[in-house]
């Protein structure tokens, strides 16, 4: 019997693109709560392009990245 084996996640590429930036700004207009750890994380990942929606939303603090 052949196993089908799940592949969790998101790739690295589909998680550096666009669609990683798109899937931000939607979580956060649909008011999801992130703690600064992951708003960290989301700077660290995408930069300059994740601080801009995050001081959009007001929740972009120097001590982020």
């Amino acid at each position: 019997m052949i196993e089908k084996r799940p592949t969790p996640g998101v790739s690295r590429d589909d998680r550096l693109s666009d669609e990683g930036l798109k899937r931000l700004e939607k979580q956060l207009q649909n008011g999801a709560m992130m703690s600064d750890l992951v708003l960290a994380q989301w700077i660290k990942r995408y930069g300059e392009a994740a601080r801009e929606i995050l001081r959009k939303y007001g929740l972009y603090r120097s001590g982020l990245g």
